[in-house]
């Protein structure tokens, strides 16, 4: 199951992203970039926390 989740993100961001968005291009839609964007955020705040001795496990549904 995937929440939906709402938010509010300036204009230029959004064209920014819709830059990179359809057929012939990085994504395949706007939530396709979104769900990257926060896997690839997520993949380097674990390894900032790793660093400092802070991570203990994996994230929830993230295992390796």
């Amino acid at each position: 199951m995937m929440p939906k989740v709402c938010v509010e993100v300036p204009k230029e961001i959004v064209d920014d992203v819709n830059a990179h968005v359809g057929d012939d291009k990085k994504f395949v839609n706007f939530s396709d970039a979104v769900r990257t964007a926060l896997r690839k955020m997520l993949d380097q705040l674990d390894e900032i926390d790793r660093r400092h001795g802070r991570l203990v496990s994996p994230r929830k549904g993230m295992e390796e």
